[in-house]
């Protein structure tokens, strides 16, 4: 039996997880911090802080995982770039790491950003872009990635890193582009946006938890990147957005600035984790913003 940890399983991007795991056959034991969950549908939960070492311990010791899907971090918007719980953080993902190696682990998959590259690179490749990140945020995240890579070789333990690119969805913190956008023109109120020329890689939200989940399933080790391949405009997402919803009168390109060093371009280059894994999206820029929208007037 496949028995997989599942960490920051009520966030953003483990919810999605959940369902195609059962799916796989894996017995599914998923961990929040936050939030205390009944089991149901198959899902064993649990509450836990993962950055007490003692709890992290007892947690693992009980339920003995053949794998672990790592996603938990702290992603406040407007917060995470400099957040030192970052730092706190990394420290807690190689703990983690390390008590499911002694426990007799397999395979572990966890969460890095695509923040642990230069921006200066246009397309990034896992191979070739240089690794420089520019937040306290990349620098931890990148910090874990290299301590894992260390201890998974000295232990012969099978690991797998995604690089998450730009993500969206049902269940994206309010603060965020998309939702925020979304919810202003559902409550008729203007959306006030920067001037939206930047090119960004988006990927809908089930899309990136099934790419972890392939990961997951597959052999392939190191750093995989998990995005759509494509650039696209965010003027471009926010207009259409104001199309589907009913009043593109509302946006309000260029009413708040953009950071200074807000790159032009970001795309993922993703042929490692297609050809490797086999792994296709599912959803194209305008269905999932179909279900996005959806979901917040279901939410409204």
């Amino acid at each position: 039996m496949k028995k997989v940890l599942v960490t920051g399983a009520s966030g953003f991007i483990g919810t999605h997880t959940l369902p195609l795991l059962l799916q796989l056959g894996y017995e599914v034991h998923a961990v929040s911090f936050k939030e205390k969950h009944e089991n149901s549908n198959g899902i064993n939960w649990y509450q836990a802080n993962l950055k007490d070492r003692s709890e992290v311990k007892r947690l693992i010791a009980e339920i003995r995982p053949t794998h672990l899907l790592h996603l938990a971090w702290c992603a406040e918007p407007g917060k995470f770039w400099s957040d030192p719980e970052n730092i706190r953080w990394a420290q807690a993902g190689l703990e983690l790491l390390q008590a499911f190696q002694l426990q007799g682990g397999k395979r572990v998959v966890t969460a890095g950003t695509c923040a642990e590259y230069s921006w200066k690179e246009e397309l990034c490749l896992e191979s070739t872009t240089p690794v420089k990140p520019a937040t306290l945020y990349g620098n931890c995240k990148q910090t874990l990635q290299m301590n894992t890579d260390s201890f998974c070789k000295e232990t012969q333990l099978s690991y797998c890193w995604g690089r998450i690119f730009f993500v969206y969805g049902p269940h994206e913190h309010p603060a965020r582009l998309v939702p925020s956008v979304i919810r202003s023109l559902l409550e008729k109120e203007p959306a006030e946006c920067s001037h939206g020329k930047q090119n960004r890689d988006l990927l809908y939200v089930e899309d990136v938890a099934s790419g972890f989940v392939s990961l997951l399933e597959s052999d392939i080790t190191g750093i995989v990147n998990i995005g759509s391949g494509k650039g696209v405009m965010l003027r471009n997402v926010i207009e259409t957005i104001g199309n589907k919803i009913g009043c593109p009168e509302l946006i309000r390109l260029g009413a708040i600035p953009s950071p200074a060093d807000d790159p032009a371009t970001l795309v993922a280059d993703t042929n490692r984790l297609r050809q490797e894994t086999g792994w296709t999206p599912r959803f194209n820029l305008d269905t999932g913003l179909d279900q996005t929208i959806q979901w917040w007037k279901s939410m409204l």
